[in-house]
């Protein structure tokens, strides 16, 4: 990578976006010696009047840090302009669910923007760039963006699943009584939804099976995995608000994994556009164990599942084909 990083944020104004900034900005994801420039987007005043000034003042902020590594703050509302020459475009911005809002409706409303998101993308950035959806529902969010952007390799796309692999390993080690970094091997499979499968009959804990150390099968079946599939809720229910810090610290351990590398012996969790690995239809934007390499990922073959990983792996799988078929109408071809 050039000692230069151009990273655009979309939805920058915002409560996830201002932690995610200020740690791109400050050396913590692509070192001491590379230089950021950040360009962060947000809808024009005619749509959110305040968004466009609270952003100036982020700019500000940032400007005001004095991070050696921060080169550059563009602010704008213009998509084009957000994405040109980025190496990493980190898509935050979607379109909250309103009261009675049925899911479907969620997807398409959001589809809309990703479409020209993705098309934004594929005719201004780089041709390194890599793209992080983080924007809920993030998988067909990042399918729609895919789809209508495919003049960049579709192994680029990648949605976010990283915040429910911690959440997961977090789960696991506090239950264990060990540290996180003992839990290792930490898969969630399918869609960053409540149909989540996290997957602790391949996790280790201090390099054995997870299920020979905590052993209590009726704890990670009944408690672990719907605590996981609904901590995003829960979160919400306590504070009124969705997750953020927590929500950018796993969009930051995403990019510092495909930047750096995964650990030898371990993996680390990403929805990316499917090869048809674990039978799953090829083009699906499907969360996967991958290793990662020089910025480029491989899905970890080879894993098994027992009836009941089975069956969650089903469910999962189910419910982003259904999501696919919401938003066909938003898919070119």
């Amino acid at each position: 990578m050039s000692n230069v990083v151009r990273v655009a944020v979309t939805g920058a104004a915002g409560r996830v976006a201002n932690s995610l900034v200020l740690r791109l900005a400050s050396g913590e994801v692509f070192g001491p010696n590379t230089k950021v420039v950040l360009q962060l987007l947000e809808v024009p005043v005619s749509v959110a009047p305040k968004a466009m000034p609270t952003l100036e003042g982020v700019g500000y902020e940032l400007i005001d840090c004095g991070f050696p590594t921060l080169q550059d703050v563009i602010v704008t509302d213009d998509p084009n302009k957000a994405f040109a020459g980025v190496n990493w475009a980190i898509l935050v911005g979607a379109a909250p669910r309103g009261p009675g809002m049925q899911r479907k409706d969620l997807l398409v409303n959001n589809g809309k923007i990703f479409v020209g998101q993705g098309k934004a993308i594929a005719a201004n950035a780089a041709s390194d760039v890599r793209i992080l959806v983080v924007g809920n529902p993030c998988n067909t969010n990042c399918l729609v963006a895919y789809e209508n952007g495919k003049s960049v390799p579709a192994d680029r796309w990648h949605a976010m699943t990283r915040l429910d692999h911690n959440r997961a390993v977090a789960a696991l080690a506090l239950k264990a009584g060990v540290s996180n970094e003992t839990v290792t091997n930490m898969t969630i499979w399918g869609n960053h939804s409540n149909t989540q499968f996290a997957d602790f009959g391949n996790a280790k804990i201090g390099g054995k099976k997870a299920t020979d150390v905590i052993t209590d099968r009726a704890w990670l079946e009944s408690t672990f995995l719907p605590a996981t599939q609904e901590r995003g809720k829960f979160i919400i229910d306590k504070t009124g608000v969705s997750s953020s810090f927590s929500a950018a610290n796993g969009a930051i351990d995403h990019v510092k994994a495909f930047v750096t590398g995964t650990k030898s012996g371990d993996w680390t969790s990403a929805a990316v556009v499917s090869n048809g690995e674990y039978g799953v239809p090829k083009g699906l934007v499907f969360g996967y164990p991958v290793t990662t390499s020089g910025g480029n990922w491989k899905v970890v073959e080879g894993l098994t599942h027992d009836e009941f990983g089975k069956a969650a792996f089903a469910k999962t799988l189910k419910e982003l084909q259904e999501e696919k078929e919401a938003v066909k109408d938003l898919l070119p071809g």
